[in-house]
């Protein structure tokens, strides 16, 4: 059984032997295999080798052709390989047929991160929405998964629901997964009350989004530490799908303007659509953020699939039109770093910056970026509050930004920045 601990390392009982399959209808898959052995990685096997094999279509019943399997089989046999991982997702009847023929556990791409997620989801909400993904892939795969489903000793794809419940009939599946979103929708109620209260407070709400081990935590960490939070910080990995579960922390930038910072899932190219659904409840915060910051890995080569891929999953669950920022990441590990900086703040349609998470370059210029967008509706104005109205001056101490505060004969005369809304509802106050 994998299991990790405390920080995120694999712990195992012994290292699992991988090949990697795939097929190739016409286009490059090398990206997507290398990518493919990081997460078989993650999950704690030593990648043994690949196969690739160019086809027209994906054979119903093995995948690969009759030809690939044998020559996978003999593979197999030969690096004393005891699983293979496919690239793309099968069904019962393929994987059940694969494992006939090469003898060995097969197992998919979704299955592998469904694992990987599963593995590393601390709160009790990331395991249900795990669980749920889980389930929701299994049911349909009831039949014809064969073997699959009763696999004894642990290992990659058997996290989870845990054997009994796979092997129980599909009434009983289908009832977990109706407990299991009725207890989500319940802790979304939970979630949304207290959207509502940041809302009624007029607290803004930022959102992290990109691809995975862009270095989001990094960032979160960096800006926690500008506003002397270090004792917030989240925990920071160079690794795939590091941290699953959102955290939120306020944030205060040196204008003294504040504002609610959310860490979300990274995401993946072929994020399977059930982990994507199961998560829609936790994603949901991102369509109701006031801006994203979409983080990119600036030193990969294939940074724009990166882009391509986060723009895609965020139209899936309908933040696809939010205001972003282009945020390249990890521009210290690039080799011509100034040029590349130049070509990268040229390149796309919103606004960018490029900063490093570890060193701390271009924070400044990240932090005036969000209060632009953010606070840039904000009005100065000056209003005389009267000594009996002190709960007004209280409320836009905390609420505005207060540049002066001077007390005279008639009351309290503030000169601060506040919203529109603020600015109408106390105009009797204003000042000449």
């Amino acid at each position: 059984m994998i299991q990790f601990d405390e920080n995120n390392e694999v712990i195992t009982e012994r290292e699992y032997r991988a090949i990697l399959v795939g097929l190739e209808f016409g286009e490059d898959i090398s990206y997507s295999l290398e990518e493919l052995a990081r997460l078989a990685e993650a999950a704690g096997c030593m990648v043994l080798g690949k196969m690739v094999q160019s086809a027209e279509r994906r054979n119903n019943a093995t995948y690969i052709g009759s030809g690939k399997t044998a020559e996978l089989a003999e593979m197999c046999e030969s690096m004393n390989a005891d699983t293979v991982i496919v690239n793309e997702e099968l069904s019962g009847i393929q994987l059940r047929n694969l494992e006939d023929a090469l003898k060995v556990r097969v197992i998919d791409r979704t299955i592998l991160i469904l694992d990987i997620f599963a593995a590393r989801a601390v709160s009790g909400e990331g395991k249900l929405q795990v669980e749920l993904a889980q389930l929701q892939y299994r049911l349909p795969r009831l039949i014809g998964f064969g073997r699959s489903l009763s696999r004894q000793g642990g290992g990659i794809g058997t996290r989870g629901p845990g054997e009994k419940k796979l092997e129980t009939d599909r009434r009983h599946i289908e009832r977990r997964i109706d407990d299991i979103k009725a207890e989500i929708k319940r802790l979304t109620g939970t979630r949304n009350v207290q959207r509502a209260r940041r809302e009624k407070n007029e607290i803004p709400v930022v959102a992290l989004v990109g691809y995975t081990n862009s270095g989001k935590s990094a960032l979160m960490n960096r800006l926690l530490s500008l506003s002397e939070k270090e004792d917030k910080f989240v925990m920071e990995k160079d690794m795939l799908f590091a941290t699953l579960d959102t955290a939120q922390r306020g944030i205060r930038l040196s204008s003294n303007h504040e504002f609610v910072l959310i860490d979300t899932v990274g995401f993946v190219s072929k994020l399977p659509h059930s982990l994507v659904k199961a998560f829609q409840a936790t994603l949901e915060e991102v369509r109701y953020a006031d801006l994203l910051l979409h983080v990119v890995d600036a030193s990969q080569e294939d940074r724009e699939f990166h882009i391509d891929i986060t723009k895609s999953v965020l139209s899936e669950i309908g933040a696809g039109s939010k205001e972003q920022v282009l945020v390249y990441n990890k521009v210290d590990l690039l080799d011509s770093e100034p040029e590349t900086v130049k070509m990268l703040l040229r390149s796309g349609s919103y606004e960018t910056v490029c900063v490093s998470a570890r060193r701390g370059d271009g924070m400044e210029a990240l932090a005036e970026l969000i209060q632009r967008k953010v606070f840039g509706d904000r009005i100065t104005v000056k209003l005389l509050i009267p000594y009996d109205r002190g709960d007004i001056v209280s409320y836009l101490c905390e609420k505005a930004v207060v540049t002066e505060k001077e007390y005279t004969e008639q009351g309290t005369l503030l000169t601060a920045e506040m919203s529109a809304a603020d600015a109408g509802k106390y105009r009797m106050y204003q000042a000449d």
